[in-house]
C-alpha cells in the first residue's frame, strides 16, 4: 500500500534532519582535530551537499547511475525551501535556543562593567555599520540609495547564532567575549527596526519617522528585557527555591520551555523575541543574583543538555543555511559584492567599534581588545532571513541585497570565524588552558 503524501513527506522530513545530524557529528570531530569552528565546517558542508551544488554533481554524473542518483537523494535531503514553515521553524527556534545558550555563559559581574560599551554598539554602531556599508554599496554597485540603506541595513547587525558558538570553543578574555555576544543578542532588534523603516520608505508605504524608530526599539527592547526576567525569575524558582523549586529533577525541560515560551510572549506583546530569550539565559546561568543555587548534579546536567542541545540546532542552521546559497544569484554580484564587504568588514566595523566603546572610561578598553572587537562580527542567520523575506516581498533591489549578504554571510564566517582563535593568541586575549 502506498504510504500517504503527508507520510511521505514526514519521512522525507525525517531523514533529511537524520542526515544533517550525521554531517553534525562528522563535522564536530573535523573540528576539534582542525581547531576550524563547527560552524564554519556546517556551513560549507550545506553549500557542497545542497540542492545547487550536488544536483549539478548529479547531472554531471547522470551516466554514472548510481553516482547520480546518490547525489540526487543527497540533494533533494538538504532542499528546504528558505520561505517555507520547517525552515523558518528551525532557524527561529535554533537561533533562539543558541542566544539562550549564550546568556547563560555570561556573568552579570562582568557585564557591570561594560554595559555602557554594549549599549551604545548595540544601538548606534548598528547606525554607523548600515551608513558606512551603504556609502560602499551606492558608489560600488551602481544603485539607488535606498536601496543601498536597505542592504546596509540588512547586515549591520551581528549573529549570536554564530558568535556564541565560537566562544564556546575559542576561550578569549571574559569581558570581550562577553560584550562581543551580548551586543549580538542586543543589536538585532535595531538591525530589524531600521531594515523596515527603510523598506517602509522603499515601496511607499510609510515615511521614515526618527521618533517612531527609537519609540519601537526602546518598546521592544523594554518588552523583550521584562518578558525574559519575569519568565527567568519563574524557572530559577520552579528549579532551584528549597520551597518551590519542585521541577528540580526536570531543570533541563524548564530550560526548553522558557526560551520558547519567552520567545512567544515577547513576540505576542510586541517585544523582541530575540532579546526575551538572552535575557532568560541570563537569569537562569545568575541564579545566585536571586539568591538560589543548584544541587551540583542538577547544574551539571542542565549544562551538558543545553551544550548538547545548541550543538544539534547550529548544525541544522548552518548546513541549511548553506545548502540554501544561490550561487547562481551570488555570482551576478560578485566582484563588487565582496568589495562592499571587504569595507563592511575593514572600514565600516573598525569605525563603529574605535566610535562606540573607545570613548568607554569605565570599562576602559585597551586598543587589543578594540583590535579584536573589530574583527569579530560574524554575519550569519538574522541578516539571511532579512534579505530572504525582501526576496519574498519582491523589494527593491532584492536580488543584490540578497546577493551581497549571502557573500558577507560566506567571508565573515569562513574568514573571521575561522581566524577568532588566531586572531585572540595574537593579540594576547586568549585564555591558556
Amino acid at each position: 500500500m502506498e504510504p500517504s503524501a503527508a507520510i511521505q513527506i514526514a519521512n522525507h522530513l525525517l531523514e533529511g534532519l537524520g542526515f544533517m545530524l550525521a554531517i553534525g557529528l562528522a563535522g564536530i570531530v573535523l573540528a576539534k582535530r582542525t581547531g576550524i569552528p563547527d560552524v564554519a565546517i556546517f556551513l560549507v558542508v550545506g553549500m557542497l551537499l545542497g540542492p545547487q551544488a550536488a544536483g549539478r554533481l548529479a547531472g554531471d554524473a547522470a551516466s554514472g547511475g548510481v553516482i547520480a542518483q546518490t547525489f540526487a537523494h543527497i540533494a533533494g535531503l538538504l532542499a528546504i525551501p528558505a520561505d517555507s514553515a520547517i525552515n523558518q521553524g528551525i532557524l527561529t527556534l535554533g537561533a533562539a535556543y543558541i542566544l539562550f545558550d549564550g546568556g547563560a555563559s555570561l556573568r552579570l559581574k562582568v557585564l557591570s562593567e561594560v554595559w555602557i560599551s554594549i549599549t551604545v554598539i548595540s544601538t548606534v554602531g548598528v547606525l554607523i555599520t548600515a551608513f558606512v556599508t551603504a556609502g560602499a554599496a551606492y558608489y560600488i554597485l551602481h544603485v539607488p540609495f535606498i536601496v543601498a540603506l536597505l542592504l546596509g541595513s540588512t547586515i549591520a547587525s551581528t549573529d549570536p547564532a554564530t558568535l556564541v558558538p565560537v566562544f564556546r570553543q575559542v576561550p578569549i578574555k571574559d569581558r570581550v567575549a562577553q560584550t562581543v555576544m551580548s551586543e549580538s543578542a542586543f543589536n538585532d532588534a535595531m538591525g530589524a527596526i531600521i531594515t523596515f523603516a527603510i523598506l517602509g520608505v522603499a515601496t511607499g508605504a510609510g515615511e521614515f519617522s526618527l521618533s517612531h524608530a527609537l519609540f519601537d526599539l526602546v518598546k521592544e527592547s523594554f518588552l523583550g528585557i521584562a518578558t525574559g526576567l519575569l519568565l527567568g525569575y519563574v524557572a530559577v524558582n520552579l528549579i532551584a527555591h528549597k520551597q518551590f523549586g519542585v521541577l528540580a529533577d526536570f531543570a533541563p525541560i524548564v530550560t526548553l520551555t522558557g526560551v520558547i515560551g519567552s520567545y512567544m510572549v515577547a513576540v505576542a506583546v510586541g517585544g523582541s523575541g530575540f532579546m526575551a530569550v538572552f535575557v532568560f539565559g541570563i537569569a537562569i546561568g545568575n541564579m545566585d543574583a536571586f539568591g538560589l543555587h543548584v544541587a551540583h548534579e542538577t547544574g551539571e546536567k542542565m549544562e551538558n543538555y543545553v551544550a548538547i542541545t545548541a550543538t544539534i540546532w547550529r548544525t541544522f542552521i548552518f548546513t541549511l543555511l548553506g545548502a540554501q546559497v544561490d550561487f547562481a544569484l551570488m555570482n551576478q554580484y560578485l566582484g563588487g559584492g565582496i568589495l562592499v564587504v571587504l569595507i563592511f568588514m575593514l572600514i565600516a566595523r573598525p569605525l563603529t567599534v574605535f566610535l562606540c566603546v573607545k570613548p568607554d572610561r569605565r570599562a576602559n578598553w585597551s586598543n587589543n581588545e578594540m583590535l579584536f572587537m573589530c574583527w569579530t562580527r560574524e554575519t550569519g542567520v538574522i541578516p539571511a532571513a532579512l534579505a530572504g523575506m525582501m526576496m519574498g516581498m519582491k523589494a527593491p533591489g532584492a536580488p543584490i541585497i540578497a546577493s551581497v549578504t549571502f557573500i558577507a554571510v560566506l567571508m565573515t564566517i569562513l574568514i573571521q570565524a575561522t581566524t577568532t582563535a588566531k586572531v585572540g593568541d595574537k593579540l594576547g586575549l586568549l585564555i591558556k588552558k
